[in-house]
């Protein structure tokens, strides 16, 4: 396959693959290539002549016919042409435009919380400074006069108190340890955080699929070519129901097949996983990856009190001018003590713009801060309903995962308190229900014989299981193990003995 005829839908695969042949120069065969990307075996069979041609790959074939794809002199691309430098500069571009619009995203939402935030700690301020003016112009009695200062330093001393830059930036922002060199600790940017407290950290298991295809794919390598429905469902954490339809689609992917055992039992080989080279690193017995439980957000907890502060002046204020644009004829009631800031704020805005002002106060002032601000609280809101769902989701898929094992290396005579683990991401909120659940859909599959001792205790014995066991490791000190062989041809040699 030439690089040109690779299409969309493999480019990504394709990077996996190279990504893969550069941090192993010395030679790898597609199963180990498979193992270490978890991408489908034939997809693997179907890119590496690609990877081959454009790099100038050395191949060595072995006795099983398998092929060793080593890169001995490293990664330069043989296409240099116009057309494939205008390819990489597209593909950059476009990563780059796709990361710098993330960015300015996360920037503009940092700019409509504290730009609004400002804005209106100057309206409220300014409203305040012209009131004390027009009350000093009225010539009211020294005592009013002092009590109306009095009134503008308390509030001077709220907006200092709750000003963003002195309680936020500073923490942000490097610190200085007094005259001394400037410490600058590493913190991520403002834009980030406030970022994080809308939308999160993202999903923090986006890579566990692939590692745990990987720690299966090992595993099957370490076990002789050979897994069962238990072994597969103690690295995935499925339901037996799940995990013998999730087998089936990993037969396809990976070139495997269903197989009976002398005594009856169906296991899964994947026999063409053990033409390697040996250099994967096996996964610990039984040890596929654990979910992680996922995080509202990474920030310390001030300062997303403070991102709510900011927010609850941008609702109120974002509120009063929507309401007073709509409900106040301003042109009756310019005079109104109940309207004063806003009656303030409008003739100004006229003055400025030299026509009505009711656009402005409607829209810039009223809906676009006061629509900003709820979706600034209800998408956290909602966000964290769903956070705390998949939670314990996640908890339970552990726990499965968890008892699986626990089952598998002792079926017989398991009490409730063996099926008790520690880690908080193993241990679902509602926990008895979930190891009766557990305990139901392996009944399913494998009958349990359920007794009681005189305590109370529940004891769990799944015997067929203990045969199965006992069946597999018979099955696997009978299969052959599968080598290279010796190498056959070297291109390599032949292009020396040309030379």
């Amino acid at each position: 396959m030439r690089l040109e005829y690779i299409d969309n839908k493999d480019k990504a695969a394709y990077k996996s693959l190279i990504t893969c042949l550069k941090k192993h120069r010395k030679g790898l065969t597609a199963a180990d290539i498979t193992i270490k990307t978890a991408l489908p075996l034939e997809n693997v069979r179907e890119l590496l002549p690609a990877a081959a041609d454009e790099y100038s790959a050395r191949l060595r074939v072995t006795e099983s016919g398998e092929i060793l794809y080593s890169f001995p002199n490293g990664f330069k691309s043989k296409y240099r042409g116009i057309r494939a430098v205008l390819a990489r500069f597209f593909e950059t571009a476009a990563v780059i435009t796709k990361t710098a619009a993330v960015n300015l995203f996360k920037l503009w939402i940092l700019v409509m919380l504290v730009g609004y935030f400002m804005l209106f700690v100057l309206i409220a301020f300014a409203s305040v400074i012209f009131a004390i003016a027009v009350q000093s112009s009225s010539k009211r009695d020294k005592d009013d006069s002092r009590g109306g200062f009095i009134i503008v330093t308390h509030i001077l001393d709220l907006i200092i108190r709750i000003w963003f830059y002195s309680e936020l930036v500073k923490s942000f922002d490097s610190r200085h340890d007094g005259w001394r060199n400037t410490i600058k600790p590493k913190t991520r940017p403002l834009y980030k955080a406030v970022f994080s407290f809308v939308f999160g950290e993202g999903d923090i298991n986006a890579g566990t699929i692939t590692r745990e295809r990987q720690a299966v794919l090992a595993y099957i390598r370490e076990s002789g070519g050979i897994i069962s429905l238990p072994e597969f469902m103690i690295l995935t954490g499925k339901s037996p129901a799940e995990a013998e339809e999730s087998i089936t689609a990993f037969c396809t992917a990976y070139n495997g097949s269903p197989e009976a055992t002398e005594d009856g039992t169906v296991v899964y080989r994947f026999e063409e996983l053990l033409f390697n080279t040996g250099k994967n690193q096996s996964s610990a017995l039984y040890s596929g990856p654990v979910y992680k439980l996922n995080i509202f957000s990474s920030n310390e907890k001030k300062f997303n009190r403070w991102f709510s502060v900011l927010n609850m002046v941008n609702l109120l204020f974002g509120a009063y001018f929507t309401l007073n644009t709509l409900y106040i004829n301003i042109m009756a009631n310019i005079d109104s003590e109940q309207a004063y800031v806003y009656s303030l704020v409008y003739k100004f805005t006229e003055k400025v713009i030299g026509t009505t002002a009711y656009p402005v106060m409607l829209w810039w002032l009223g809906l676009v801060p006061l629509t900003f601000s709820i979706l600034f609280w209800l998408i956290p809101f909602i966000r964290n309903k769903i956070l705390k769902k998949n939670n314990e989701r996640i908890k339970f898929i552990n726990f499965r995962q968890f008892a699986c094992n626990t089952i598998w290396k002792n079926p017989v005579n398991i009490t409730a308190g063996a099926l008790n683990p520690t880690d908080p991401s193993s241990r679902p909120l509602h926990f008895k229900k979930a190891q009766d659940a557990v305990i139901t859909e392996l009944s399913a599959y494998y009958p349990v014989k359920i007794e009681a001792n005189d305590s109370g205790e529940f004891r769990y014995s799944f015997e067929d299981l203990e045969w199965e066991k006992t069946s597999l490791k018979k099955h696997r000190a009978l299969v052959k193990t599968r080598t290279l062989g010796n190498v056959i041809f070297d291109s390599g040699e032949t292009e020396s003995n040309h030379s």
